[in-house]
């Protein structure tokens, strides 16, 4: 919901979007001082400006940037025309800055919303992405880039420990560096009754120079849509783990719309490993209203004492949690809307609201 404008300069094509939609079931999970803020607090602008056909040579320049109040994000990527066989490949720079919540903030209101704990990360990368052409059902991506993460403090001075003392690096000074080499696998089925779909994410972090991070991340989602007679049924699974050096940035948040409802973002737990399941059973009400009943769970695998620091234990987070609750689905010309009322382990009632657009 919000308003977009294109505009043609030329071969560029500019596009203007404003879209409050997407910050509005954050705002009430964020802390009062920041959903008392007046409505433009929740307004996000968005500006993309793509050229397809720079230097007359059919090569494509795409700019992206998102500002909102508390977070930002700039993208560029540039397109060189390839032969179709051999996938297209793309030199992406991007940085990025947002609070960290899921991690160093901090449980209230018996866990279903967190509070910011003072720590922002600015993120710089240059890479490269190759898209390898589809085979069948499967696609993949594989990329290297260089990345920076530098952690800062609500008033904007680079720190290299939390409120507590505890380091926010891996290196120990106010930033850590890696370079990251990553492989993505992706696989979708569907038809009238059913769809499967999974993906696998692997991150390899190159030990370039001493103090440059060393690991192995991986991370998986599989879902899998069922019709029932005239319901459908959605389940999810996701999952992860990280060895080798760590920051606790890195860690896996659980807890949150898109993972365990109920609860704040990181509410539950973080750790080097998590697993989460969610099932959705939706009714049709008429051709625009559904009915939805869900249940959502979530662990760290008991991994959340092996993060740097032990931000999870802190904060008195569980470190595994149920979240279950029924909602409502709504198709208007103005966009998709989903109301859900969740339930947490400690009896704490969370109302959700979002809005997002039909077309993209």
């Amino acid at each position: 919901m919000g308003a977009q404008k294109s505009i043609h300069a030329g071969k560029a094509k500019i596009d203007v979007t404003v879209d409050f939609s997407h910050k509005l079931c954050a705002a009430l999970m964020l802390p009062s001082f920041r959903s008392s803020a007046s409505a433009l607090s929740l307004v996000v602008g968005s500006l993309r400006i793509k050229h397809p056909n720079l230097f007359g040579s059919r090569d494509k320049l795409d700019v992206s940037l998102d500002k909102g109040l508390c977070d930002s994000n700039i993208l560029i990527a540039y397109r060189r025309p390839r032969a179709q066989w051999l996938g297209q490949k793309s030199f992406i720079i991007q940085h990025s800055f947002s609070p960290e919540v899921g991690v160093h903030g901090f449980p209230v209101d018996n866990f279903s919303r967190s509070g910011s704990g003072g720590v922002n990360l600015s993120r710089f990368s240059v890479g490269v992405d190759l898209n390898e052409p589809s085979s069948s059902n499967w696609s993949s991506t594989t990329s290297i880039k260089f990345e920076r993460v530098c952690p800062i403090n609500d008033d904007g001075h680079s720190i290299s420990r939390d409120l507590d003392g505890f380091p926010l690096t891996s290196s120990g000074t106010p930033q850590d560096s890696m370079v990251v080499l990553k492989q993505e696998s992706r696989f979708a089925k569907a038809n009238h009754r059913s769809f499967t779909q999974f993906s696998m994410q692997i991150e390899q972090g190159i030990p370039v120079f001493s103090k440059w991070l060393i690991f192995n991340r991986f991370k998986f989602v599989t879902s899998k849509g069922l019709r029932l007679g005239p319901a459908f049924l959605l389940t999810r699974l996701t999952g992860g783990s990280i060895v080798g050096d760590m920051a606790p940035y890195q860690a896996f948040a659980i807890g949150g719309l898109g993972s365990v409802r109920g609860y704040g973002e990181g509410a539950v737990g973080s750790g080097r490993s998590c697993l989460v399941a969610n099932g959705e059973l939706r009714l049709p009400v008429n051709k625009l209203l559904e009915a939805a009943a869900f249940l959502d769970c979530g662990t760290d695998l008991g991994s959340g004492q092996h993060v740097p620091g032990n931000p999870s234990l802190r904060h008195g987070k569980p470190g595994s949690g149920v979240g279950l609750g029924y909602g409502l689905r709504f198709k208007s010309r103005l966009g998709q809307v989903q109301v859900d009322y969740a339930i947490n382990g400690f009896q704490q009632k969370t109302l959700y609201f979002h809005i997002s657009n039909l077309a993209s």
